[in-house]
């Protein structure tokens, strides 16, 4: 049988479907969060199969990614399960790729393997489908907006231009309602301040701001697992500058209920 990549973001929840496309005799590939996005393309598995039961937007993101690369344009895509509206999103973007449930899913991943795509759809990526935005727009900002900066970079104000009527950038927690945009330097940094992160996502919106391109281990990647880790999830990435990149993160809905 065919080998095989697995995208899923929870490990323990992606035995069982690694069982299942074992005993139908694949090979699966599977590595936790974006190291399987660059063993990929470094050894192009027959198909990827991605599971949309969790983080659907990084899904969706991954997907298009591995479009956007020629080494694995042509593999068929197989999502695996997902809500209804968000499946329908995704297959506006990607119309090619197979929608499945696990139930379904050793007959239609076969199935695509057998017939991969002619033409592969290569969608746009998602910080170029918003490049043509203003980053106030890109992180939400609207008027009378209380925007919080905590320990932003010395230039941090230049690409907040052309702020809406009312809004204002406090340097500190502003509180309750607040737009966060919390600037971290270092792994450290980030790993220690992870409960207050999620005492402030939980009173207002939250984006998590890192350096580009700096080999220091602290990426979106780490910055993922980190806040799955303790009930936050991330539902919008954008380019801040050109030496920052943010991630918007949330409570999970499950998390809140339980709160209440």
């Amino acid at each position: 049988m065919a080998r095989v990549r697995l995208f899923h973001w929870k490990a323990g929840e992606a035995k069982p479907l690694i069982a299942l496309l074992r005993r139908d005799g694949h090979k699966v590939d599977y590595d936790e969060a974006f190291a399987s996005f660059r063993a990929a393309r470094a050894t192009p598995p027959a198909a990827f199969v991605i599971d949309l039961t969790r983080m659907p937007s990084q899904g969706r993101e991954v997907a298009v990614a591995l479009r956007g690369s020629k080494a694995t344009r042509q593999a068929p895509i197989v999502f695996v399960d997902g809500e209804a509206e968000k499946l329908a999103s995704i297959r506006k973007l990607l119309p090619d790729a197979t929608y499945t449930t696990r139930a379904k899913l050793v007959t239609a991943l076969k199935a695509a393997i057998a017939s991969p795509p002619a033409a592969s759809v290569v969608p746009t990526r998602m910080m170029d489908r918003f490049a043509h935005r203003s980053v106030v727009q890109k992180l939400g900002i609207g008027k009378g907006a209380r925007v919080a900066a905590i320990d932003p970079p010395s230039d941090y104000a230049k690409a907040l231009a052309g702020l809406p009527e009312g809004a204002e950038v406090i340097e500190d927690d502003a509180g309750p309602g607040a737009i966060t945009l919390w600037f971290f330097h270092d792994p450290a940094g980030f790993q220690s301040s992870l409960r207050r992160l999620r005492d402030t996502a939980a009173r207002g919106r939250v984006w998590v701001l890192w350096r580009k391109n700096k080999r220091d281990g602290l990426d979106g990647n780490l910055v993922r697992r980190a806040i799955l880790e303790i009930g936050l999830v991330d539902y919008k990435i954008c380019s801040y500058d050109e030496a920052w990149s943010g991630m918007a993160i949330a409570v999970k809905k499950t998390a809140r209920q339980k709160e209440r």
